[in-house]
């Protein structure tokens, strides 16, 4: 903090900060590690040390240099006093972080959970971190300093709730009234109702919980993600191959960062990374790759509590009053950047899980992963796999709530899996609904294991593709996952993506073999399927009779359109509007002609003023903008090409905000030698806008331009641009 605002800070509050952080006593640990940032001639890192926690210091590190307001603004979120940084839109996340109790379980179980391998990695990550601090002490705010091991892994636990939709539940129970009733036996005993009585709000004044947490927005929840592979028998050149092709926003916290991690102990991974964490998400070694994609199993469960009408701090359970859990939760904010305000809300839990008063009952939440903090060690695991044995093993942990995962490796082994902590429910009840409160046997305890959960494993098909459809939907016929296998208390999704239902369908038209422009056309595809149910919207209005001269045009327009999202093409730009419209508006009956020609009516309305025409070419509507730069882009929202836009209103053209981002194309030859093609949707200058590599792949990222990654060594000293221990920056001769 320079002198200016510190002294502010006297004078408001009496006090500069409560960070114990002094940059001369961090600077001995550039000493304790033997690691070098060989950076390529697109900015990438690639670390190498002599130990993995060696490398871990110097990928902190980098990722300091690349990324540091974006690590430095999430610790506060992760620790749950983001208010006293942003004041009251920071308040809602707070409570969540406290009201979850995710600090409580950190500090119980943190030395227990972790290995003591894991615990040293990440606390040498954070080590790298603190060590760019330190020398870098003009750029970094000392409030947050020092980073710990504890603060890279509550990290994995926010994510991980934000990835699977936990936050929805919360927003649903603050809403102004019950949004669903109470679950009754089905079977085999007669019904049960509860009436509950009302109790106190949760929220009073400053109401700063009611609003939706911004933490979610910031988080930036995917939109969708694609992740297919085939074996060597479907292939032209008997290659096994993998796209590996994760949707993310294009800024962001979130946004993928590209990175090598390389160690002579055997650590040796690429591909992309969130910016403070200290293991690659989704990438490749040697030998193996592996992509996720986001899945929405049923992994939240509400109890309605009955409160004892004496005691508003007993709820019933099994016929007798059972007291809560009742703590105090400080929220500590600073309204307008520097008055001081100190909220105190309830925090309550039952034995159920952590508990939340509303107008209109009280509430129990119970949800996967509860207590759970090693989804960072099987990440790490899932990076230092030799193998499928050894990947296997590290998804047995099943630390992961959610996502799907498609694996490929050098043997030409591919696998589907729907990974979930999917709950063992009572097979009474219908857990789309609401549970009651007050029997025992109602909360679940266990989860499927590893071998229970739908996957797909060498099929005789040849291929797996997942983009967040439905587990049972993801490859050929028999080859798929037996619906019948499980029941409807799993909560396992049913619904199909237009990537989905458009990838399946190239597959079976490419197919029985696949070249290696064929793969790649697959995952550049630009096209809606008409099979895609969302597409009876379009017939919808066709079949109207309008009179509106503007909707008339618009009619003819997308009466025209071939469902394309190329550049040139003319409907793309009032098609992909009215469909998007269409599909965000929950539980929109494809009958409903009324709403759906008011939707396009908007859209043509919109496209009329910006362009004063209904169709204009796709590329000059849908922006790739990084800066300076500014360009045309195919593809759209659930496309596999997938790019999502906007602020047409505002900047007269749509621009890229999420969709496709860093992507590889991994593929392996019948002697197991690798090979890798990928792009970035900017470059590795995640932040400096002065930088060589701010935008430089943007360019070859809009016209599907790929090149290898210089993963192998020979390719990256052919192509270095420079090497420097952490915080020595050496020249080096090219």
């Amino acid at each position: 903090m320079d002198a200016v605002r510190c002294i502010a800070f006297v004078w408001l509050l009496g006090g500069c900060s409560d960070s114990e952080f002094v940059a001369d006593d961090y600077l001995y640990l550039g000493d304790l590690y033997d690691v070098t940032i060989r950076r390529d001639v697109r900015g990438v890192p690639h670390v190498l040390g002599e130990s993995n926690n060696d490398a871990a210091f110097g990928f902190g590190y980098a990722q300091g240099e690349d990324n540091w307001q974006l690590i430095e603004d999430a610790m506060p979120v992760y620790r749950g006093n983001s208010g006293l940084f942003v004041g009251q839109d920071g308040a809602a996340t707070d409570f969540l972080v406290h009201w979850l109790g995710l600090w409580e379980t950190l500090e119980q179980n943190y030395r227990w959970d972790l290995s003591p391998q894991m615990r040293a990695y990440v606390e040498a990550y954070a080590d790298g971190l603190n060590f760019y601090a330190a020398t870098h002490p003009e750029i970094v705010d000392t409030r947050v300093l020092p980073i710990t091991g504890q603060d890279v892994v509550a990290g994995f636990m926010v994510r991980h709730l934000l990835f699977y939709g936990f936050q929805n539940t919360v927003q649903e129970l603050l809403e102004d009234e019950r949004q669903r009733t109470i679950s009754t036996v089905i079977r085999p005993r007669g019904p049960k109702t509860l009436e509950l009585p009302q109790s106190e709000p949760l929220i009073d004044e400053p109401d700063v919980l009611k609003q939706p947490p911004p933490e979610i927005m910031m988080m930036g929840v995917p939109v969708g993600s694609n992740a297919f592979a085939i074996a060597p028998k479907v292939s032209d050149e008997a290659m096994t191959r993998i796209a590996i092709n994760s949707h993310q926003p294009t800024t962001g916290p979130v946004a993928w960062y590209e990175a090598h991690i390389k160690s002579a102990e055997g650590l040796n991974v690429m591909g992309g990374v969130f910016p403070g964490s200290p293991v690659i998400h989704v990438g490749f070694t040697e030998s193996l790759a592996w992509a996720a994609t986001v899945n929405s199993p049923d992994l939240v469960d509400v109890y309605v509590l009955e409160i004892n009408p004496d005691n508003d701090n007993q709820y019933r359970l099994d016929g007798q009053w059972r007291d809560f859990e009742v703590k105090e939760i400080e929220l500590k904010l600073r309204l307008w950047g520097f008055v001081p305000w100190t909220v105190t809300r309830e925090g309550l839990r039952s034995v159920h899980g952590p508990v939340l008063r509303t107008d209109h009952g009280t509430y129990a939440v119970r949800y996967a992963g509860m207590g759970e903090l090693r989804q960072v060690e099987q990440w790490y695991r899932m990076n230092l796999a030799k193998d499928f044995l050894d990947w296997k093993e590290a998804m047995r942990m099943m630390s992961f709530a959610s996502f799907n995962f498609v694996y490929a490796d050098k043997q030409g082994n591919i696998m589907y899996l729907h990974n979930s902590l999917t709950p063992k429910r009572d097979v009474r009840y219908d857990w789309s609904l609401y549970l009651p409160g007050d029997d025992s046997t109602l909360i679940w305890k266990e989860h499927l294991g590893f071998s229970q959960l739908p996957q797909v494993v060498n099929p005789d098909s040849g291929f797996v593709l997942s983009a967040n459809q439905t587990p049972f939907n993801v490859t050929a016929g028999d080859d798929n996952p037996k619906e019948s296998a499980f029941t409807p208390e799993h909560g396992f999704q049913q619904d199909m993506t237009n990537r989905a239902q458009r990838g399946l369908e190239l597959f079976q038209q490419y197919g029985p073999t696949i070249s290696a422009e064929e793969f790649s056309a697959i995952k550049h595809d630009k096209f809606y399927s008409p099979n895609t149910y969302y597409i009876a919207y379009i017939q919808t209005v066709l079949d109207q009779e309008l009179a509106d001269p503007l909707l008339v045009k618009a009619q003819r327009v997308l009466g025209q359109w071939d469902l394309g999202t190329g550049l040139t093409n003319r409907g793309a730009a009032l098609g992909t509007c009215f469909l998007r419209e269409a599909v965000e508006a929950k539980d929109l009956a494809a009958e409903d002609s009324d709403a759906l020609v008011a939707m396009l009516k908007t859209c043509a309305q919109n496209l009329q003023q910006a362009f004063a025409q209904l169709d204009p070419e796709w590329g000059l509507v849908n922006r790739h903008v990084r800066g300076e730069v500014n360009l045309p882009i195919a593809g759209g929202p659930d496309i596999l090409r997938a790019v999502y836009g906007s602020g047409l209103e505002e900047d007269g053209f749509l621009t890229n905000v999420a969709g496709d981002g860093l992507y590889y194309l991994v593929a392996w030859d019948a002697d197991g030698q690798l090979s890798v093609q990928g792009v970035h949707q900017y470059g590795s200058a995640t932040l400096d806008e002065a930088s060589l590599h701010f935008a430089d792949q943007a360019a070859d990222f809009v016209n599907e331009v790929l090149h290898p990654p210089l993963f192998e060594e020979a390719a990256l000293q052919e192509n270095l641009l420079r090497a420097y221990r952490p915080g020595e920056e050496l020249s080096i001769s090219r």
